[in-house]
């Protein structure tokens, strides 16, 4: 009896014990419960509210800035260093009198004057609040291409490409866009020949040696004295490493590709002693190194040609 009776209280003492445990439990539970709810309710808040800031920030920005008539575009300033007609470049721009400046896409602007393949630079600027400015820098062509091609009409007619001193192919400007006539911008400049016209696309740096050669042999040309006494006509870079130049006054003269302005001087040299001797070149081959290979005509054999002033290059800006 005694141990029964000991039984049956140890009995309901454990169903006390599960009781408490199953109550502390509820209480876990919805105090979690609460805490999630509170959790999102603040979430929810702090996004809703964050949301509702952005919107009226864009609203204030819309009807105070971007669509306010007082930062209308009243003023296209653009300014060139070179013969593009300024209508011209504000037509390029794509911007329309009345747009609103600041929200105007500034590298929009300058990326679409950028692919016009006479321009090498352009700088786009807000003036407050009415005026848009825009200054360009063109490319100074140094020599041309010319690419035959087949018309209309079944016959043939030539494509002139310009090349300034880095290589970049330009596509002649028509001269109705042009503050000069074209034959004045760049008249008589020397023909490159005997490369892939394929290669030729304006706005696109010609890579190839031969030709970058060619226009160093130019660029130092027109600053050498001999720019003032031969008319360089011609380079030809169809031949294996090197390049033939011809003159106007029926000169051939074969340089390497490599060290140009020291075969430039040495041109100088053999032109002045053979204007002492009254002859001119006829042919010289200083690609040779030593015992340069020349011959001679009469000077009153050759063509009477006067060579024109050479328009100096422009000073390049760098970036510093």
């Amino acid at each position: 009896m005694w141990f029964k009776r000991k039984q049956g209280r140890n009995r309901r003492l454990h169903r006390h014990q599960v009781l408490d445990v199953k109550l502390r439990s509820d209480q876990v539970r919805a105090s979690r419960v609460r805490l999630a709810r509170i959790s999102f309710l603040v979430l929810f808040g702090t996004v809703f509210g964050l949301y509702l800031l952005w919107k009226t920030g864009e609203l204030a920005l819309n009807t105070f800035v971007y669509e306010n008539q007082d930062f209308a575009i009243e003023l296209v300033d653009a300014q060139t260093d070179g013969n593009i007609a300024p209508e011209q470049l504000r037509r390029w721009t794509g911007v329309k009198v009345g747009a609103n400046l600041i929200a105007l896409d500034l590298a929009a602007v300058k990326r679409n004057l950028e692919l016009v393949s006479v321009i090498e630079s352009v700088s786009v600027e807000r003036v407050l609040p009415h005026t848009l400015k825009i200054r360009v820098t063109e490319r100074d062509p140094i020599a041309q291409v010319n690419v035959p091609r087949a018309d209309t009409a079944g016959g043939i007619c030539v494509s002139v490409y310009q090349l300034d001193a880095d290589g970049v192919v330009i596509q002649p400007l028509d001269p109705r866009v042009c503050t000069v006539p074209l034959a004045e911008m760049n008249p008589q400049l020397p023909v490159i020949a005997g490369l892939n016209y394929f290669q030729l696309q304006p706005g696109r740096r010609l890579e190839l040696p031969a030709v970058q050669a060619a226009l160093r042999l130019v660029a130092a040309f027109r600053r050498s004295p001999l720019a003032g006494l031969v008319e360089l006509r011609r380079v030809d870079v169809s031949g294996p490493r090197v390049m033939m130049a011809t003159t106007g006054q029926g000169s051939e003269v074969t340089l390497s590709l490599e060290h140009v302005e020291q075969q430039l001087q040495r041109w100088q040299e053999i032109y002045n002693y053979g204007s002492q001797q009254q002859k001119t070149i006829a042919a010289a081959d200083l690609a040779v190194a030593n015992n340069v290979p020349v011959r001679w005509m009469t000077a009153s054999a050759a063509p009477v040609v006067t060579p024109k002033t050479v328009k100096p290059l422009k000073l390049r800006r760098k970036n510093v």
